[in-house]
C-alpha cells in the first residue's frame, strides 16, 4: 500500500514549528552560557552573592545583554509558535500575548540598563518590569496547561507544577539576605527555563505529528 505524504502546507507548518522550537531553547542555552562566562571574566563578583542584574552593569554588560536578547527571542519564537498551534480557549489565547508581553518586557530590562550601577536617572523602571515578570511567570505556564493538555497530559502536568513552583518561589527573592539572592535568582531562572523548553518540546512534537 502506498503511503500518501503529508499535505504540503503541513509539512511546511511543522518545518516552521521545529526551526521556532530549537530557536526557543538555543536562546535558553545562549542566556545561561553568557551568565557563566560573566561570571568568570567580571572581577570582584560573586555568583552566590551577586544577581544576574549585576553582571548587566559596567565594563562586561555586553555578554549579559547578549544572554537576555537571545532569551527574549526565545519568548518570542514560544509565542510564534502558540499562535500558530492554537490549542483553543481564552486561556491559551493570554498565554500567546503573555510570551509576547514576557518578551518585550525581558528585551527592555536588557536595553535599559537600570540595573547593578544604581542609576537613577530618568525614569528608573527595572523593579516594576521585575514585578511584571513575576506575575506573567506565575500565570502563564497555568493559562497554557489546559491547551497543552490536548497534545499530552504530561505537558500539562509539568506546566501546572512549573506555576505553583514559581508562585511559590518567585516571593521568596525579595526576603532574602544579600549573601544568597545571586544563587537563588538563578534558580528562578531555570524555572524560567524550564517553562520555555516544556513549551517548545511540545510544539515540536506536535509538529512530527503533522509529517
Amino acid at each position: 500500500m502506498t503511503e500518501v505524504p503529508a499535505p504540503r502546507h503541513l509539512e511546511i507548518q511543522a518545518t516552521l514549528l521545529i526551526v521556532l522550537g530549537w530557536t526557543a531553547v538555543l536562546g535558553c542555552v545562549v542566556f545561561g552560557v553568557s551568565i557563566v562566562i560573566a561570571d568568570i571574566l567580571v572581577p570582584n563578583h560573586g555568583w552566590i552573592a551577586d544577581t544576574i542584574s549585576d553582571l548587566g552593569a559596567g565594563r562586561y554588560e555586553f555578554i549579559v545583554d547578549i544572554g537576555i536578547y537571545a532569551f527574549s527571542a526565545s519568548l518570542v519564537s514560544v509565542a510564534l509558535m502558540a499562535a500558530h498551534l492554537h490549542l483553543g480557549g481564552w486561556r491559551w489565547s493570554f498565554g500567546v500575548v503573555g510570551f509576547a508581553a514576557l518578551a518585550l518586557i525581558v528585551f527592555l530590562v536588557g536595553a535599559r540598563n537600570e540595573y547593578g550601577d544604581s542609576d537613577s536617572e530618568g525614569v528608573v523602571i527595572h523593579v516594576y518590569l521585575v514585578y511584571a515578570i513575576g506575575l506573567l511567570m506565575a500565570l502563564i505556564p497555568w493559562a497554557m496547561s489546559k491547551g497543552a493538555h490536548r497534545v499530552s497530559d504530561t505537558y500539562a502536568t509539568v506546566l501546572i507544577a512549573i506555576s505553583i513552583v514559581w508562585t511559590i518561589s518567585a516571593p521568596v527573592f525579595f526576603f532574602l539576605p544579600n549573601w544568597v539572592d545571586g544563587l537563588y535568582e538563578r534558580y528562578l531562572g531555570l524555572i524560567a527555563f524550564a517553562a520555555v523548553i516544556t513549551l517548545a518540546r511540545l510544539f515540536m512534537a506536535s509538529a512530527r505529528q503533522l509529517r
